[in-house]
């Protein structure tokens, strides 16, 4: 038997190819569960789709025991300065978190999305903001100018 092929049946079975090939692209991509990697918490929170659009989310940084966590506002990313670093954050009960300003990016704030804790917008380097979380939860915050850019981040707090 033998068989023909036309321009036409070659060029459908191509673009179905690549059809296939960016759909399997794409759903890799929307989980943004990493693997856990050392340093990291063993199981990720469920962040409900938080960092979907966050290009420097690589994971939930394990700081727990640490008395004090430092978190960089206006941190490098693909885009520029409009980044949180780390993005996630685990921290025992009792820790305080300072974040604070690179002064990239322009003038950045740190805005928790329940109303917990909310700073003043600036673009200073070396500025800092302090909160102290004492109760087990996720704590997601954002910063006003950027969040539609990703500038997002989160804080688990764990026994």
């Amino acid at each position: 038997m033998t068989m023909h092929t036309t321009r036409r049946s070659y060029l459908q079975a191509v673009g179905a190819l690549a059809l296939a090939s960016a759909l399997a692209g794409c759903t890799r991509g929307t989980a943004r569960t990493p693997e856990p990697t050392p340093g990291h918490l063993p199981t990720e929170p469920a962040y409900d789709g938080w960092f979907n659009d966050v290009r420097n989310y690589r994971g939930t940084r394990d700081a727990r025991g640490e008395p004090a966590v430092t978190v960089t506002v206006g941190a490098k990313d693909s885009l520029g300065h409009f980044s949180f670093a780390p993005a996630a954050v685990g921290v025992s009960p009792g820790t305080t978190v300072t974040w604070e300003w690179s002064g990239n990016g322009g003038t950045h704030d740190v805005v928790a999305l329940d109303g917990a804790f909310r700073s003043p917008y600036t673009d200073r380097a070396g500025t800092t903001f302090t909160h102290t979380f004492d109760t087990p939860g996720v704590y997601k915050y954002y910063c006003t100018p950027h969040r539609g850019m990703g500038m997002k981040g989160a804080v688990v707090v764990t026994a």
